[in-house]
């Protein structure tokens, strides 16, 4: 491993880790972009867990290992009476045992593993991640980033010790890095000092993705495509609340649902129950080339996101920047971070949270409009362009590890 540390210095740019929980979750494509569309940096990704190397192949990824006797960092006498005068090492304490100020074990051999590659900064992917990792990145020494994405705004929130926790990572994170204005805020209004505070948007690689202006179907055989986890804060239950409406005036139309996820049975049940079989698609995970021909094939995309009763909220999702990439306009909700990508009036509509009528009168508005149809479809590309570009979003990133080091 070392000899590969040594080996990767050998064009002279800096080298960022990118630290991982499991490197890659399939939703994870975002991070997969931001990974491997370094420029300035060169990187290597560290990992409790690996997965899905198939799908995000990427070298090198170090996984890291739980120490098996681990080291103990705490008062030097403690340490001494036990490895030297009573000779029982390591204590007996449990691995993950914090204790009082100063002491604590390093479940994995992370502080190991940063002597070995010498990077120059590390990039800890998710909030709490950053927390769990803390102890380890501050005996390293290592300057280091934090990037949150939108559930680890609220992750064991309600934990006391998880606050303080977070409070620290505040503290000691060079540079905290969130996906939209709205996770700045939320981040602020946690403790964040507003001076490490920066928005890094979700690159899309545009140049991939190929826009198709869209018309009304002749047929009438609406396709409203919707891509997501199948998660509480997707709004997939509002969805199947207003689809009656608009079935009323368009009976062919197919509302087609891409993702799987914990609420995916309870989502297929309710179909049933309401009877819109003929009407709804559950299609499952879809690689990025399968999700390019469902955008080819739709009308619109929606994306009616919802503040759970854990306050789980949007950043900005990535499926509806490349829905808007490849032209399509967007029914969301006014809701996270989606207002910063999607102007109402201008590119798509935005209607309050869970309020299923007016979401199915937007669909009625846009499916009844072929002159708008078309307008906010050819808006939804530029405003992607304007703001959410893979090249200046990766150098932003990397302006971002420039100030970390």
């Amino acid at each position: 491993m070392g000899s590969d540390g040594q080996r990767s210095k050998a064009d002279g740019r800096p080298l960022v880790v990118s630290l991982c929980g499991t490197y890659l979750k399939p939703e994870m494509q975002s991070l997969y972009r931001q990974i491997t569309g370094l420029k300035q940096f060169r990187n290597v990704v560290f990992a409790e867990v690996t997965a899905h190397l198939e799908k995000f192949p990427f070298d090198p990824v170090v996984a890291m290992k739980k120490r098996e006797r681990p080291r103990f960092r705490g008062n030097f006498l403690l340490r001494f009476w036990y490895k030297h005068v009573i000779k029982q090492w390591p204590p007996p304490r449990p691995v993950g045992y914090v204790g009082h100020e100063g002491e604590y074990y390093h479940p994995y051999d992370l502080v190991d593993l940063l002597e070995q590659w010498k990077p120059d900064l590390v990039h800890v992917y998710y909030g709490h991640k950053a927390v769990k990792y803390r102890r380890m990145l501050e005996a390293s020494g290592v300057p280091w980033l934090v990037s949150f994405h939108g559930v680890d705004v609220v992750k064991f929130i309600d934990d006391p010790e998880y606050v303080k926790g977070l409070q620290l990572v505040f503290q000691q994170a060079k540079v905290v890095l969130a996906r939209s204005e709205s996770l700045l805020e939320r981040l602020s209004e946690l403790g964040c000092p507003a001076d490490k505070l920066r928005l890094n948007r979700t690159p899309v690689p545009l140049h991939a993705i190929e826009f198709k202006q869209r018309s009304a179907p002749a047929d009438g055989k609406w396709r409203l495509l919707q891509a997501c986890r199948l998660i509480p804060k997707k709004g997939l239950f509002t969805v199947l609340k207003a689809l009656p409406k608009v079935i009323e005036r368009w009976p062919d139309l197919k509302y087609i649902l891409c993702g799987s996820g914990p609420d995916e049975q309870r989502f297929r049940d309710e179909v049933k129950r309401a009877g819109l079989e003929d009407n709804v698609e559950v299609l499952g995970w879809m690689s990025q080339d399968e999700l390019k021909q469902e955008f080819a094939k739709a009308h619109l995309f929606l994306h009616p996101s919802e503040l759970t009763e854990t306050e789980d909220q949007e950043g900005v999702p990535n499926a509806m920047l490349e829905a808007m990439a490849a032209g399509l306009p967007v029914v969301a909700t006014r809701h996270g971070g989606i207002p910063e990508a999607v102007s109402s009036g201008k590119d798509g509509l935005l209607v309050a949270e869970k309020d299923f009528e007016a979401l199915a009168q937007a669909i009625l508005k846009l499916t009844g409009d072929e002159e708008l149809l078309a307008e906010y479809s050819s808006q939804a590309k530029i405003s992607v362009e304007q703001r959410f570009g893979f090249d200046q979003q990766i150098a932003a990133m990397e302006a971002c590890y420039q100030e970390t080091m």
